[in-house]
């Protein structure tokens, strides 16, 4: 079990040894004992739920960009400041060059435009 503030996870072996001992806090067979009906009563009475529409007919997955793999040099400091980041740092690593590559481009078309409107 991890736990960061109120929030608590538990993997899915400790979520199976807890069901198996009875300390499943949810009633699985009243849940599948109700009609389609209760279910959506019971949605519709839960505070959380208040007013929460959702439209899933214009819903679409969009599956990320594949990454390149890369073979890179950079001085030790900047790797080891982004590993002492923690987990995820080679994300990092890509969000700090991807927010460079945005800023260029961004400064490139209004540099295009610029000039466009001098001819």
């Amino acid at each position: 079990m991890e736990r960061k503030g109120r929030i608590v996870s538990y993997t899915d072996k400790e979520l199976r040894e807890m069901r198996e001992r009875g300390e499943s806090k949810s009633d699985w067979a009243k849940a599948a004992a109700m009609t389609y009906e209760e279910i959506e009563a019971a949605i519709a009475s839960d505070p959380d739920e208040a007013g929460m529409v959702i439209d899933w007919s214009t819903a679409s997955a969009e599956l990320p960009k594949p990454k390149a793999v890369l073979n890179m040099r950079v001085d030790h400091d900047v790797l080891e400041f982004f590993r002492n980041e923690g987990k995820g740092y080679q994300t990092k690593i890509n969000a700090v060059l991807r927010s460079y590559v945005d800023q260029r481009m961004h400064h490139e078309l209004k540099a295009k435009s610029r000039a466009s409107k001098l001819q």
